[in-house]
């Protein structure tokens, strides 16, 4: 096997202690949560929220089911994550290198970050139209502002990873009390959301005129919920526990652990996925779709009478704009780590966390800035460039998919361990899923 490279997040490694193999499971699920919760925010960032909103606002509760398969796919995938870290030691950078040798590292690298980038270009996006909605600040200046996100990271390590991942989930429960609040306020149809976890061939030929049609929200749901940055992320995030990496039984048991933890976040932010759905067909769906286009657009939608009917208020639209806040500051800080993950991984440099972190996101803001130079303080500007963001994500997919699927489903990396045939079988048949429904999605997204 060839020579492992240094640590993945050197300064967090193994610096969390975990119990003895014969304390009881809901001891041992405590200490191995909290990677799966900094997983989870790539899952509801504001990145997500106006194609979950859009698709219940114009459909219904048809879409639900799409919601479902797409985090069932993101479980393994992730599962996938951890147990490579685990095992190998390595994260998927590092093991891609390793593996794939230096004559693929850079192109690779260069992916890898570019998907950062655009990641973070979202979180950056949703948190300046956040400060916007909330404070009147200019987009221009909201975006400076997200530079701070940074130093709030280093704030937060300087404590330790268990810290950063209270605060992340904290963060997270935030989100989903005010989805949970504003939807009980809307009064949704019980039935109609039941139905709507089950699949409707309906999907395939539903379209308003002058809208997107299911299939194209459909595609996009799916398309942009596994995140490239959360695959190299979590194989890190998962050494942070010490737990006994020479011995078979303690590997076993991280992996065990560690898939909870996964599940359980993951299942936490597919509800919140849910309720950003549920709330659009709500409030929305027979009446005012085209308020559901833009954050502003839902923001006002949630003040005006018209549309909520009794339920309009000002607490309302500032609980939704609170909540992307909390949305964008997650997923940027996260966005930010990924950054130091990928850099270490692929090159191997030495240079120091605060100025890798502060490269990533300072490389990440200049697109914003530019464009914002360019044409103006104008929001609909910034969100026709996350939705680009998103499409080059689909993009850039394959490049951290396969490789994490070829790596754990061979026995030469990973032992004993390796992925049986069924989840071989599983996994690439997701994988062929993705990129097929992500193909579309860049089809239909330059054609329609």
């Amino acid at each position: 096997m060839p020579e492992k490279p240094k640590k993945s997040l050197d300064e967090l490694h193994a610096s969390v202690s975990v119990p003895d193999t014969q304390a009881g499971f809901f001891k041992k699920l405590w200490a191995f949560s909290g990677p799966g919760a900094l997983i989870a925010v790539g899952y509801i960032d504001p990145g997500n929220w106006v194609t979950a909103i859009q698709g219940g606002a114009f459909y219904g509760y048809l879409l639900l089911f799409v919601i479902l398969l797409s985090s069932l796919i993101a479980m393994l995938l992730q599962a996938l994550c951890g147990k490579l870290g685990i095992v190998t030691g390595m994260d998927l950078a590092q093991a891609t290198r390793v593996w794939a040798g230096p004559k693929y590292v850079l192109i690779l690298w260069f992916v890898a970050e570019l998907a950062i980038m655009a990641t973070d270009l979202a979180e950056v996006i949703g948190t300046a139209i956040a400060f916007h909605l909330l404070f009147g600040i200019p987009l221009f200046w909201g975006v400076i502002l997200t530079l701070l996100d940074t130093w709030l990271l280093f704030v937060l390590l300087s404590y330790g990873i268990r810290k950063l991942e209270a605060v992340v989930f904290i963060l997270i429960l935030t989100v989903f009390a005010i989805f949970a609040y504003e939807v009980f306020l809307a009064a949704p149809n019980t039935t109609s959301i039941i139905r709507g976890f089950l699949p409707n061939p309906t999907i395939f030929t539903a379209k308003l005129e002058g809208y997107d049609s299911a299939l194209l929200i459909a595609l996009g749901i799916v398309g942009a919920t596994v995140m490239p940055h959360n695959l190299y992320l979590h194989s890190a995030l998962v050494q942070s526990r010490n737990y006994v990496r020479s011995d078979r039984q303690h590997l076993r048991e991280a992996i065990r652990f560690a898939t909870w933890d996964s599940n359980l976040q993951l299942s936490f932010s597919f509800i919140i996925n849910c309720l950003l759905l549920i709330l659009g067909a709500a409030l929305f769906f027979g009446h005012g779709v085209q308020q559901a286009g833009h954050f502003s657009a839902l923001y006002a939608s949630l003040q005006d009478e018209n549309v909520v009917g009794h339920i309009a208020s000002v607490t309302l639209s500032t609980l939704f704009a609170i909540a992307l806040l909390a949305s964008g500051q997650n997923s940027t800080i996260t966005g930010t780590l990924t950054g130091q993950v990928v850099m270490q991984g692929f090159l191997q440099l030495n240079i120091p966390a605060w100025l890798q972190r502060s490269l990533t996101r300072t490389v990440a803001i200049l697109p914003v800035l530019l464009c914002l130079y360019w044409w103006g303080d104008r929001e609909d500007v910034l969100e026709n460039l996350l939705v680009y963001s998103q499409v080059f994500l689909s993009l850039a997919l394959p490049m951290s998919m396969i490789p994490l699927i070829y790596l754990t489903s061979s026995s030469k990396v990973m032992g004993e361990f390796v992925n049986s045939k069924p989840t071989q079988i599983l996994a690439a048949l997701f994988a062929a899923l993705l990129l097929f429904l992500n193909l579309l999605l860049i089809i239909g997204l330059f054609t329609s």
